[in-house]
């Protein structure tokens, strides 16, 4: 597709974010599997939920635009969601693996935040109210989960919300020792 005008513009990005949301309810209940949290694994299949109702919002604009709902492939969304699967398939100790699936969250979080960010302007420039407040509402539902605040949040194994600026210790190997790691958990996830 040729990139005429803001409205070509609005429609691949949409069509890109839509592809994003469809690779990640696939990749989703991998990485809730993957969790040895019970709390994790639930934020995963959370996750899970929304982004089926993402998907939907997306396709709701689609229908107002009098387009077909698809995706064209977010290669974007392919690596993030390639990065998971190796943190899913490396041999690591239970919480380091869950800190590092959350870290692997995060960047899917942050990455969907600047794309709907964008698509929410486009449609609010061009006089697309019902689509902004759509995306507006996908976005803060983004913003919260990214930046580790709110219900839903990513968690660490004793519940504590990443993305903020709290210790968190979980047992495991540091170079190669058995001991207590501490993780800044702020540090990790933006």
């Amino acid at each position: 597709m040729k990139v005429n005008s803001l409205n070509d513009l609005y429609l691949e990005q949409l069509k890109d974010l839509y592809d994003a949301e469809q690779q990640l309810i696939k990749a989703l209940p991998k990485m809730a599997k993957a969790s040895s949290s019970a709390e994790l694994r639930g934020a995963f299949e959370e996750h899970l939920e929304k982004t089926k109702e993402h998907a939907r919002r997306i396709e709701t604009i689609f229908e107002g635009m009098g387009e077909k709902a698809k995706g064209q492939k977010c290669k974007a969304m392919e690596g993030l969601v390639k990065e998971g699967s190796e943190v899913i398939e490396e041999d690591m100790e239970d919480g380091v693996k869950d800190a590092a699936l959350i870290a692997a969250a995060q960047r899917v979080e942050h990455y969907e935040m600047a794309g709907y960010g964008c698509v929410r302007t486009y449609a609010s420039l061009l006089g697309d109210t019902k689509a902004a407040a759509l995306l507006e509402k996908t976005l803060e539902e983004d913003t919260r989960r990214g930046e580790g605040s709110g219900p839903g949040a990513w968690r660490d194994r004793r519940g504590n919300q990443c993305g903020n600026s709290s210790r968190t210790e979980s047992e495991g190997t540091v170079d190669g020792e058995q001991g207590r790691s501490k993780i800044e958990a702020g540090s990790l996830i933006g």
